[in-house]
C-alpha cells in the first residue's frame, strides 16, 4: 500500500508539479476529516505520516480515567486497565496516544477523505498554474487559437486557455482554430476556477519583447529600446540605443538584409516597423521620428514639449503621413506635440523663427527653446555671432 502511494504521489508530483508536502497536508487532513465523519469529532486526532516510507499512523489522544464507568467521552477518555494495555506506565489523568485504525471507517467516512484529497489536488494545481503563469506577466507567450467565446477569443496556451478580448484584438487580424500566434500577457488572476489570463496583441510592449527575442544584442543589454509608439496593425515607430560605440543601434535591429525586423513583421501579419535612433537632443530625435521625410530643421521647446518642424515643399505629406499617421507616431515615440510645416508655409508661420534659419543657418539654443538644423553634428560649435559694432 505505501509503495502504491508513493507512485501516486511521485506521479502528481511529475505530471501536474504539485509539491509532495502539499500532497502529504492533504492526506493528514483527508484522515483527519474521515475520523470526524465516523468518530462525530476530531479536535484530539492527530496524524503522522514519515515523508521517506508513507508510513502514517492515526491516534485520538485520550486522558485516562479509573473505570470505565468514568469514561463519559471513548473519544476522549479511556480507561485504566485499557491504557495499561497500551501502555504499562499509564496512570490516571494521563494522555495517552491511541491508534485508530483506518481501515474501519465507514463507507461515508472514507469517501469524505477521497473528496479532501482530490479537493486538495484540485487546489495545489490551480496555484501551481496559477504562479507558473504569473512568472510570464509582462511577457509574450505562444498559444493556439481554440474558439470564439463572448467578448473574445479563447487562446490555449499549455494547461490553461487566455482570453483576447475584442478589445485586446488587431482589427486587421483574423484569428482561425489552431492558428498559433503570440501574445502579450497583461495579467494572470487567481480564481477559485483556475488562473484567469488576459492577453493582447495591440500592446505596445509586445513590440519590445517580439525584439528581445529576436535581437541578441537587446537581451545582452546592448542596445536599449527607448520609446515605442504603435497603432496595431498599421505601423509601429521604435527608437533604440546603444551602450556600445561600436555596435550600430539600428542595423542590429533590423538585421541581415532586413531578417531580423522581417520576422517581427511576419508575426505581426505585416505591420509597418519603422527603427529609428534615439537622441538625447530633442531636435535630433523629433527628427530621427519622422523618418521617412527629409527635415529642413526643427524648433524643440523641451519645458513645453513642444517642436515645429520644417520640412522640404515635397515631402511634407510624407512627414504628416497617411490620415496624419507619421506625425501622429512620431508625436507619441518623442513626447512631444509637433507641428509640421512645408519650407514655403514656415516662411509666413509666426513662431517658426524661420528668418533665424534663413539668416544664420545655426544650432540655436537658448530659453526658450532649442533650434537644431540638418547638417550639424551634436557637439559641434555653433557659428560665432558678428559684433555689430566692431565692423
Amino acid at each position: 500500500m505505501n509503495t502504491e502511494l508513493m507512485e501516486a504521489l511521485d506521479m502528481l508530483e511529475k505530471e501536474k508539479g504539485i509539491s509532495r508536502e502539499a500532497l502529504f497536508e492533504g492526506i493528514e487532513s483527508s484522515l483527519i476529516t474521515a475520523c470526524k465523519n465516523h468518530f462525530g469529532k476530531a479536535d484530539n486526532v492527530h496524524v503522522e505520516i514519515d515523508r521517506d516510507t508513507c508510513d502514517y499512523v492515526v491516534y485520538a489522544e485520550k486522558e485516562v480515567v479509573e473505570t470505565p464507568d468514568d469514561v463519559m467521552d471513548p473519544m476522549l477518555e479511556i480507561s485504566l486497565e485499557d491504557a495499561r494495555k497500551i501502555s504499562s506506565a499509564a496512570n490516571i489523568g494521563d494522555v495517552i496516544k491511541v491508534e485508530i485504525k483506518s481501515k474501519e471507517f465507514g463507507r461515508i467516512a472514507t469517501m469524505s477523505a477521497k473528496n479532501v484529497i482530490l479537493q486538495k489536488i484540485r487546489e495545489e494545481e490551480r496555484n501551481v498554474l496559477y504562479h507558473q503563469f504569473f512568472e510570464k506577466e509582462k511577457n509574450v507567450v505562444t498559444g493556439v487559437v481554440q474558439r470564439r467565446t463572448g467578448g473574445g477569443v479563447s487562446i490555449n496556451l499549455g494547461k490553461v486557455d487566455a482570453l483576447l478580448a475584442d478589445s485586446e484584438m488587431v482589427p486587421t487580424e483574423r484569428y482561425h482554430t489552431n492558428d498559433r500566434i503570440k501574445v502579450y500577457v497583461l495579467d494572470v488572476k487567481s480564481t477559485p476556477k483556475g488562473p484567469r489570463i488576459n492577453v493582447s496583441r495591440t500592446h505596445p510592449e509586445l513590440v519590445r519583447r517580439l525584439f528581445e527575442n529576436e535581437v541578441s544584442e537587446i537581451r545582452d543589454g546592448i542596445v536599449e529600446i527607448r520609446s515605442i509608439a504603435r497603432e496595431a496593425g498599421s505601423r509601429s515607430k521604435i527608437a533604440v540605443w546603444s551602450n556600445n560605440p561600436n555596435v550600430d543601434p539600428v542595423g542590429a535591429c533590423v538585421g541581415m538584409n532586413g531578417a531580423r525586423v522581417g520576422a517581427i513583421v511576419d508575426e505581426l501579419h505585416g505591420e509597418k516597423i519603422d527603427v529609428v535612433n534615439w537622441d538625447d537632443m530633442p531636435g535630433s530625435l523629433v527628427q530621427n521620428a519622422l523618418s521617412p521625410a527629409s527635415v529642413i530643421a526643427v524648433f524643440a521647446d523641451p519645458d513645453e514639449k513642444t517642436a515645429k518642424v520644417v520640412v522640404p515643399d515635397d515631402q511634407l505629406s510624407l512627414a504628416i503621413g497617411k490620415e496624419g499617421q507619421n506625425a501622429r507616431l512620431a508625436a507619441k515615440l518623442t513626447g512631444y506635440k509637433i507641428d509640421i510645416k512645408s519650407e514655403t508655409q514656415a516662411k509666413d508661420a509666426p513662431g517658426f523663427r524661420y528668418e533665424d534659419y534663413l539668416d544664420d543657418e545655426e544650432y540655436y539654443e537658448g530659453e526658450e527653446g532649442e533650434y537644431y538644423e540638418e547638417g550639424y553634428q551634436e557637439g559641434e560649435p555653433a557659428p560665432a555671432e558678428e559684433d555689430d559694432s566692431q565692423q
